[in-house]
């Protein structure tokens, strides 16, 4: 018979050594867990040891028995392992020791893999391999981590597994280490005035990161203080433990307090202050308004003047007081007129910002003042269980003042419907106006103000219209048959006050204008039965004073009638066509006669230009024809030829000008004036320059150049007057280095006689200017003729030269500088 070992949960302490234990005749056999050794001295107690006695493991595998049956492996169910959390050490601090009965025959290695071992967060448990004791190796945080589930392993040497993994539960102790937070450090709420006690105010909620299942995170709730204590201090009341603050006495009124300040108080170790860890927060209690205050007029009467027919004009405000929130419903005002206002003759609208009543009158001709009753009401009804001792009411005294009114027309625009053609003088209608001032006895009178073709006169007293001429509905101010004039009434008050009226005459047509034929020119082939011309008639009037048109031939000239015919096509439309075979080609002008329909009918004598030509074999005027057909006469042909006479000398005239410009133009090529001449000349410029200090000149323009290429390379012929001769050069005489008196009148005579003998020189008389210097000058520039003040130079020889270097010989001769 299989014989079972009693299954017996060893609860460990949360640290200490662990011995073998022995259950019975066997040995278990798998890891044990040894018991912290007692201190020596300490001796152990009875209760502890009968305890451990009693403290049975399950053995890993099964064992043969001594009648040969074998009883089943059983895994031990390990108890868990408390840790308390914020340990102060000292670390690694040992928590238990693992240990397998094999490891007094072969060598066995411990190990442990889980959360908080080798998987994140790394290395917070550890094990001695060797030994099997397992440690902490830091203090633990309850609030980070409640738990660890680890598996401890044992294999020998070579890695081979000796027992199977068991597992360890590690539980963190919750310490008290967390106070209460508020979700909110302000709460704002709100309840009504004159709530009773037990209305629901706001909730207020605190967490407590510790265990919530002990004490340490059981959060209970107090009211600390309350600001201001009236009329109560204790005006509201807070449940501990789900923070709902409430209203715990009567007497909440806006109009007295608007707000309240609770400071909240949270305290876990369930509100144990002297254990327990504490935060507050503020609740902020509004007393929102409720109509329980209806409005009253400051005063019982009022009163107001107003200009009569003033409207929207405010004539008095109505003041009133509420005591409720301002700019609410509960405060806003509703004013109504309840007597003394029958007709409507006045409306009272709110201010929304001051709240006053504003009485707007409308018209009151009939009344010189009245006598008004009004009522003020709240936009929101009162509240629940506000009784109103009385209706607040107010007499309102209106005063009209009375103004000059305006005359106006009753009827406004005014109709009226007659046939034109209408005699001058004709009375038409009286078109008056009504002075609305009863109590001023004032005369109106009336005047023209708009009378586009004059046509009527009014009379200035009673406003009787009369006609100044006919009228005449086909005329251009006539709009759809209506004439329209504005009419001024005024009368003779201070001020004087005037008013419009329109008058508008519908005018009814009579058979006054007779038809005009249309066209007023036609061609036609000179030939018959090629082409016709369709003829129409136009009329003014409108019908029945229109078609359908009556077209005939006069009987005067016999011509006509034995030239033309007449074919009626309706009422309407007719053809005019040729009588005869053949017509000879020009311009003929055929009467005709176009009677109406009106009653009487009119009739009118049109004549139609018909321009007769000859024509293709598609019934159109040929080009000659056209020509011939318009019939130039002798007078017109010879005007063409005058113009055409007169457009050809012109013409010339133009030509000849042109030619005498061109010619002109060479010729004052050659005749150049020496102002103009760019040659080497001598220029006058009204400058001056810097004096013996201004040496900074570019001379190069007065040098020889070095090439002349682009000269030799130009055409023969007329060349630039500014430019260098090419060819052999005159012998100029060269000025002697040494000036002397004598010699300057030889110099300039034998320059002009070489110049006399320069075949390159221009035939006319010119400048010539002896500043060329050549590629043979032994002066580089005119930089070398510098001026000293030294007095090495004597001058006094240029007194002698005339007159023309008596202003050198002054500057540079005699006397000392200044």
């Amino acid at each position: 018979q299989k014989r079972l070992y009693p299954k017996v949960l060893l609860k460990l302490p949360a640290a200490g050594v662990m011995k073998t234990i022995y259950s019975g005749r066997k040995k278990l056999t798998g890891f044990v867990f040894l018991l912290p050794k007692q201190p020596k001295g300490r001796k152990s107690i009875p209760g502890e040891l009968a305890q451990q006695q009693s403290d049975t493991l399950l053995p890993w595998r099964q064992h043969q028995s001594a009648n040969g049956l074998r009883r089943q492996k059983r895994d031990w169910v390990i108890p868990p392992i408390n840790v308390p959390e914020n340990s102060r050490g000292p670390f690694p601090q040992q928590l238990v020791r693992i240990r397998s009965d094999k490891d007094k025959e072969i060598h066995i290695r411990y190990s442990i893999t889980g959360v908080g071992a080798d998987q994140p967060p790394m290395e917070v448990f550890s094990i001695d391999p060797v030994s099997g004791r397992m440690y902490v190796t830091r203090p633990m945080d309850r609030e980070e981590r409640a738990s660890y589930h680890l598996r401890a392993h044992a294999v020998d040497m070579n890695g081979n597994k000796v027992e199977n993994p068991i597992d360890l539960y590690i539980y963190v102790i919750d310490m008290n280490d967390n106070r209460p937070e508020f979700i909110n450090q302000v709460y704002n709420g709100s309840v009504d005035e004159g709530s009773k006690p037990g209305t629901y105010v706001m909730t207020v909620t605190a967490n407590d990161a510790d265990d919530s299942t002990t004490a340490n995170g059981m959060v209970r709730y107090r009211i600390v203080t309350q600001t201001p204590q009236s009329p109560s201090q204790n005006m509201f009341t807070i449940n501990s433990e789900t923070g709902d603050i409430v209203t715990v006495a009567a007497g909440l009124d806006r109009e007295k307090v608007q707000q309240y300040i609770v400071i909240v108080q949270a305290t876990d170790m369930e509100g144990n202050l002297n254990y327990g860890l504490s935060n507050t927060a503020t609740a902020i209690i509004t007393v929102t308004d409720v109509n329980d205050n209806p409005p009253e007029f400051t005063t019982s009467t009022y009163s107001g003047e107003v200009p009569e027919n003033r409207v929207e004009v405010v004539v008095a405000n109505l003041t009133v007081m509420d005591r409720d929130q301002p700019h609410s419903p509960n405060w806003n005002a509703i004013y109504r007129i309840i007597s003394g206002d029958p007709s409507g003759h006045f409306t009272i609208r709110t201010d929304p910002v001051t709240n006053e009543g504003m009485v707007t009158a409308v018209d009151y001709e009939m009344n010189r003042a009245f006598m008004l009753t009004v009522m003020v009401s709240n936009q929101a009804p009162l509240a629940s269980g506000i009784q109103m001792s009385f209706q607040s009411t107010a007499g309102v005294t209106i005063s009209v003042t009375d103004v000059n009114e305006a005359p106006y027309f009753p009827t406004n625009h005014k109709l009226i419907r007659l046939e034109e053609g209408v005699p001058t003088g004709t009375v038409l209608t009286t078109f008056s106006a009504v002075d609305p001032d009863r109590f001023m006895q004032q005369a109106v009178r009336y005047s023209k103000l708009s009378d586009p073709a004059n046509w009527l006169n009014i009379n200035a007293t009673n406003g009787q219209i009369t006609t100044a001429a006919v009228l005449d509905r086909e005329s251009d101010y006539i709009k759809n048959n209506v004439y329209e004039a504005t009419f001024l009434a005024a009368d003779n008050g201070i001020p004087p006050a005037s008013g419009t009226g329109t008058l508008q005459i519908y005018l009814i047509d009579i058979n006054d204008n007779a038809p005009e034929l249309l066209p007023k020119e036609a061609q036609i082939c000179e030939k018959p039965n090629l082409n016709v011309i369709n003829i129409t008639a136009a009329d003014a009037d409108i019908d029945p004073n229109v078609g359908p048109f009556v077209f005939e031939l006069p009987s005067v000239p016999s011509a006509v009638r034995k030239n033309w015919t007449i074919t009626r096509l309706n009422g309407d439309y007719a053809q005019l066509s040729l009588r005869i075979m053949y017509l000879e080609a020009g311009v003929y002008d055929v009467p005709i006669i176009v009677t109406d329909s009106g009653n009487p009918p009119l009739y009118n004598t049109s004549v139609i230009k018909v321009k007769v030509c000859p024509c293709d074999e598609n019934g159109d005027c040929t080009t000659i024809g056209a020509v011939a057909a318009a019939g130039l006469g002798t007078g017109a042909i010879i005007a063409i030829l005058i113009c055409i006479i007169i457009l050809l000398t012109m013409v010339l005239l133009f030509v000849v000008w042109m030619k005498r410009r061109e010619k002109e133009r060479h010729t004052k090529q050659l005749l150049i004036d020496p102002e103009d001449d760019v040659r080497d000349n001598i220029l006058k410029y009204d400058e001056e320059g810097g004096g013996e200090e201004d040496q900074d000149y570019d001379l190069s323009q007065l040098q020889q150049p070095e090439t002349m290429d682009h000269v030799l390379n130009k055409a023969p012929g007329v060349r630039r007057v500014d430019e260098r001769p090419i060819g052999a050069e005159p012998q100029y005489p060269i000025r002697p280095v040494i000036p002397h008196p004598g010699d300057i009148g030889d110099f300039i005579n034998e320059g002009l006689r070489a110049a006399d003998n320069d075949p390159t020189a221009p035939p006319y008389d010119s400048l010539l200017v002896f500043d060329y210097e050549g590629s043979g000058s032994t002066a580089g520039s005119v930089s070398s003729l510098n001026s000293s003040s030294s007095g090495d130079q004597d001058y006094d020889y240029l007194n002698d030269w005339g007159p023309r270097f008596k202003k050198l010989a002054d500057m540079y001769g005699g006397g000392e500088e200044d």
